[in-house]
């Protein structure tokens, strides 16, 4: 009994022990976030070199873990160290008047940082990295999100005091975030939706809808239901509304406005409401974003219809370095990761981070990435292994017993989710198999019928939920239960299966194992195996390369010209092969997995990052 008693004891002061250290940098990265220690120092006369314009970067936001829109703090921070460190400096809202207004002379690597959307958790985890380059940026708000006290979103005391920091200017990103002229991709019509029930309908949309102030209301029939006169009055009122809200909460309107969402060359995509914006823009403001998807803005642009680019959640850093070299072309410093690692490999083009476990293989824009392992020409009978990560649109691809110029070579790529092996000779390809890998996991593939039927349940869940009154909430219950009894063919029954259009900011994962032995070419995916010996002409020992590729334009609802990929190639294993799949403790020739202490520290910081992260979302 005694020594279970010690042995509580014990673990109470070790949970103790942890809890306090747990604490303490909670503490300090709370405390960091709240009081602005520094201050922030104007670089926007650092080397001045003729006249270069200046780019725009906006991110939607920043959270600590990150998820599908919100960057991490850890990949926000290495994003803005690279900038920092190939020479950017961050230029003020004033700095971009006085440039065009003025001709005022910018730095050669000038940049204007923004974050939008105006969320609490943006400002508390960007501030410390941003104090730590000497960064300024502009924080966009909805105005009715004041009048809505949402906790999650900075209030009008919060941004006053942003402003006092001198790390942090104000702009505004309108009245509202709502969406107007909504149809499913079935053509089912929902009307307007504000943000929230747009995020619970968003898994059906397509791209056929509008944001609320680019286009007169319509109704099914793509018939406006509104005058000109009202449509007038509507998109002037939301500008009445934004300017009445900013001057009573924080004394008066940003002068900076990113309208949501033209992207068409003019302030609407209708021409009509496009002359209203444009008007109540100019009318308001001194300058707006008006565009996104380059980050260039030269003295040739307009102060009122400025670009941005718009990093993603998923973008490597070498990702947004590629982006920006294109646009600009100025040299970039990649960054590479671990440099031993690093020195295996010979990179031809594209860019490459070894990090952790991971090569992170970068494209060119609209073109590919590719590296060679070096010392590997004599590669003939080997197994491979590695976990696929890049992003689901997109290639990720394998070269085996290739010759110096990939003239002859086998090739095994999952590209835009379908499995596709290769052989090449001389340069006249021959295409050994194409696999669709839906469904291959185990997941049930439902029918066009059943999709559609789940798509209009969502939209009836919806507009229950947001319901203005009891009398709505009634009349649309009974239609959600008139359609929860309504029969869907399934695809047993003779439904056509449903193929989702592939968005280009889906995650991938595919476990990928390969085995060539004298003249076959076996592959497993995800631990199932999809092609089993088929056979190949190509004997000769080879070497090993990477390849990333972009995939085309692919689907987004945000309509993303995204023309870069990162091909995540994980846990890479190369081992000597005496059979296929059947080399027990085969000699191991090549890896990226860690060991040893390498390993135990990743862990460590693994296992602290995580209990921070727990913290940070229940405290």
């Amino acid at each position: 009994m005694k020594n279970l008693v010690q042995n509580k004891n014990r673990r109470k002061v070790i949970r103790s022990i942890i809890q306090a250290i747990v604490l303490i940098g909670v503490s300090v990265l709370i405390i960091n976030a709240t009081f602005n220690l520094k201050k922030y120092s104007d670089a926007s006369q650092n080397s001045i070199n003729g006249d270069h314009g200046f780019i725009a970067i906006s991110y939607f936001g920043v959270d600590q873990t990150g998820d599908n829109t919100l960057i991490s703090t850890k990949l926000l921070s290495q994003h803005l160290e690279s900038l920092h460190k190939t020479g950017y400096v961050t230029i003020s809202q004033q700095d971009v008047l006085d440039y065009y207004k003025n001709g005022k002379e910018l730095p050669e690597k000038a940049l204007f940082l923004i974050f939008e959307d105006g969320r609490r958790d943006t400002a508390i985890f960007a501030q410390e990295i941003m104090e730590k380059y000497n960064f300024k940026a502009t924080m966009l708000t909805y105005a009715d999100k004041f009048e809505k006290r949402d906790p999650k979103f900075l209030s009008p005391d919060d941004l006053i005091q942003m402003e006092k920091s001198t790390f942090w200017e104000l702009g505004t990103n309108g009245y509202r975030l709502e969406y107007i002229n909504v149809f499913d991709r079935y053509y089912n019509y929902l009307g307007q939706l504000d943000s929230l029930e747009f995020a619970n309908v968003s898994y059906y949309l397509g791209r056929d809808y509008n944001h609320y102030l680019m286009d007169y209301l319509r109704d099914e029939y793509d018939i406006p239901t509104e005058t000109y006169e009202e449509m007038s009055e509507r998109v002037s009122n939301d500008y009445e509304k934004m300017a009445n809200i900013y001057t009573k909460e924080t004394g008066e309107l940003p002068k900076l406005y990113i309208l949501m969402h033209s992207n068409t060359g003019q302030f609407a995509s209708n021409d009509k409401v496009s002359i209203i914006n444009e008007k109540k823009t100019k009318e308001l403001f001194d300058m707006n974003y008006n565009r996104e998807g380059n980050a260039c803005n030269s003295l040739d642009s307009s102060i009122y219809d400025l670009t941005r680019l718009q990093p993603q959640s998923y973008w490597s850093t070498n990702h947004l370095l590629m982006k920006i070299q294109n646009d600009t072309q100025q040299d970039i410093d990649y960054v590479s990761g671990n440099a031993d690692k690093k020195s295996k490999w010979e990179i031809i083009c594209g860019a490459s981070e070894f990090l952790d476990e991971k090569i992170i293989l970068t494209s060119l824009p609209e073109r590919t990435g590719l590296m060679r392992l070096n010392n590997s020409e004599n590669f003939r009978n080997i197994d491979v292994s590695m976990s696929l990560l890049g992003n689901v649109f997109g290639v990720q691809k394998v070269y085996l017993r290739a010759d110096d110029d990939l003239a002859s070579a086998l090739s095994v790529e999952i590209t835009n989710d379908q499995l596709i092996l290769k052989e090449k000779s001389n340069d006249a390809e021959t295409i050994l198999a194409d696999i669709k890998l839906k469904g291959i996991d185990g997941t049930e593939i439902q029918s066009i019928e059943e999709v559609k039927k789940n798509a209009e349940i969502e939209a009836l869940k919806t507009k229950i939920q947001y319901a203005s009154s009891v009398n709505e909430a009634t009349a649309v219950t009974e239609l959600l239960n008139r359609k929860l009894q309504e029969e869907a063919r399934t695809v047993e029954d003779g439904s056509m299966a449903y193929e989702p259009m592939i968005d280009i900011r889906e995650n991938g994962k595919r476990q990928l194992d390969i085995s060539i032995y004298e003249d076959t070419l076996s592959v497993k995916v995800d631990n199932k195996l999809v092609v089993d010996k088929i056979k190949i002409d190509n004997s000769a020992n080879g070497a090993f390369y990477l390849e990333s590729a972009w995939g085309g334009y692919g689907y987004s609802q945000r309509n993303l010209t995204d023309d870069v990929y990162d091909g995540i190639f994980d846990k890479i294993m190369i081992t000597e092969n005496g059979s296929v799949f059947g080399a027990e403790n085969g000699t191991i020739i090549f890896e990226t997995n860690m060991h040893g202490a390498e390993l135990w520290l990743s862990e460590i910081k693994k296992a602290w990052s995580s209990i921070i992260n727990w913290f940070i979302k229940t405290l």
